[in-house]
């Protein structure tokens, strides 16, 4: 049975998936449109960030330092997966990439089941994040609304990188005309690298957010990558705009379509993603063509 408390915390619970989602497709997104590769590894950077968290967590005791820590490792790793083999596909065929990326999901999906095994993993929310709020209309989990909190510093980082600064303009000008940015003298290796980094680091950072909240498992990144290509779709390929937007619908669609029957969430999902593609193919805030 429909209760209005109901509804208004399945409404709160969207907005934190969906803030999630719009962090993760923000970091897919640019990748996509600066490099032009399909990463299907995003999903697995996206676990490896929760359970590098968790490790720090697990000897720091500190939530701040499992996020520094989470991201920071993903960072890195983002980085040597681009000078090390993501370099050497760029003037390959897209399924090469596709390829290329998908088997680097399951090596670091394995790896991660190697060294964890298959059980779950718990990470408690931080101390000064428990417990629960009344809000008056509603009484809803603290941690919940910091997440909503910690995305918007984080979505707001990220869109003063991309709009403010010198990298930001390189990497924007990129996604429009990356042959233009090397012209002009500028490494676009070295940006690329950057911005794989970069991207797989917002990853990273979400796996560790998303981690008191959903149980760290080896294969979590699967559902994750599916939601967030979703999200790339609805908002527009290289748009950062539309991955906030993006995510903020999914994470509703995903949310209140659960309330009625959860079979039935992703089902939803894929209309909504059908009916943009039928009505606006590049996305709600997408270009309508790429250089």
């Amino acid at each position: 049975m429909l209760t209005w408390p109901g509804f208004l915390s399945q409404l709160f619970n969207g907005l934190a998936l969906g803030a999630l989602l719009a962090l993760i497709s923000s970091g897919l997104t640019v990748i996509y449109g600066t490099l032009g590769v399909l990463n299907l590894a995003h999903g697995a950077l996206f676990m490896l960030g929760g359970y590098a968290g968790f490790v720090a967590f697990q000897y720091t005791h500190s939530f701040l330092i499992a996020m520094a820590a989470g991201s920071l490792f993903v960072l890195a790793l983002g980085v040597a997966v681009e000078r090390v083999l993501i370099r050497r596909f760029y003037d390959r065929p897209p399924e090469d990439q596709i390829l290329v990326t998908f088997g680097l999901g399951i090596v670091l999906v394995e790896l991660t089941r190697l060294g964890f095994g298959s059980m779950t993993q718990n990470m408690p929310s931080p101390s000064w994040a428990s417990g629960i709020v009344n809000m008056g209309f509603l009484i809803y989990p603290t941690y919940r609304l910091v997440v909503l909190g910690i995305v918007a510093v984080a979505l707001g980082i990220f869109y003063i990188v991309l709009y403010r600064t010198r990298i930001g303009m390189i990497v924007r000008a990129g996604i429009e005309d990356a042959g233009m940015v090397d012209m002009l003298g500028i490494d676009v290796y070295r940006v690329f690298m950057l911005v794989f980094g970069i991207g797989a680091m917002a990853a990273g950072f979400a796996g560790v957010v998303n981690a008191p909240i959903v149980p760290l498992t080896p294969d979590m990144g699967d559902n994750i990558l599916i939601e967030t290509f979703v999200v790339v779709v609805i908002g527009g390929v290289g748009s950062f705009p539309g991955a906030i937007l993006g995510g903020l619908i999914a994470g509703e669609i995903l949310s209140l379509t659960s309330l009625f029957d959860p079979s039935y969430a992703q089902v939803m999902l894929f209309v909504v993603m059908t009916l943009v593609l039928m009505l606006r193919p590049q996305g709600l805030l997408g270009q309508s063509s790429r250089s």
